[in-house]
């Protein structure tokens, strides 16, 4: 079979050009950890205020016996629960997320974290904020008819501002 050397040219371009994105993809996994998620936890979506993590007295901020904060929020058509939180800076927090009912997404502008929440998963981010102020906390999937009303607020303030006590299931707001 006979192949012009203009067509062999623009093989050898495509070829490279898929060569170069699967190096460059390689080199992410090995050197920057860049890698799909290997941990799956699922949960029933119909039964998430039966949940002893998701149920309502839990959701919001909350700080274990050695300093770790960790925050549970639900997605649900059209609002994320709790409406407010309060956050310290400087400081790691893993936000742990469900769905109540259909696909949404989280995006918080100024920052890095944006992440899907699938119904029957939950999504779990760690992140830090490098300064206190207000953040909103947007849905970027659509959702429905009231997906433009879906959004949330995060307040940060300082680290040496913040107070909460440990253990305490606070409701999304500074003990």
């Amino acid at each position: 079979m006979h192949i012009d050397p203009l067509e062999k040219k623009w093989i050898a371009i495509s070829l490279a050009v898929v060569g170069l994105f699967v190096a460059i993809i390689t080199l992410d996994a090995l050197f920057h950890g860049i890698n799909p998620p290997s941990k799956v936890e699922t949960i029933d979506s119909a039964s998430l205020h039966l949940n002893t993590e998701f149920a309502e007295d839990k959701l919001g901020v909350q700080t274990d016996a050695q300093g770790v904060i960790t925050v549970r929020m639900v997605a649900g058509r059209y609002s994320f629960f709790p409406k407010h939180i309060t956050v310290p800076a400087e400081t790691p927090l893993t936000f742990r997320w469900v769905s109540m009912d259909v696909l949404h997404g989280v995006h918080i502008p100024m920052t890095n974290m944006s992440t899907m929440i699938v119904p029957g998963y939950v999504a779990e981010i760690t992140t830090t904020f490098p300064k206190p102020g207000e953040y909103p906390l947007l849905c970027n999937e659509y959702c429905g008819l009231g997906h433009n009303h879906m959004w949330s607020n995060i307040s940060v303030i300082a680290k040496e501002d913040w107070q909460a006590s440990v253990k305490s299931p606070a409701q999304g707001e500074q003990k």
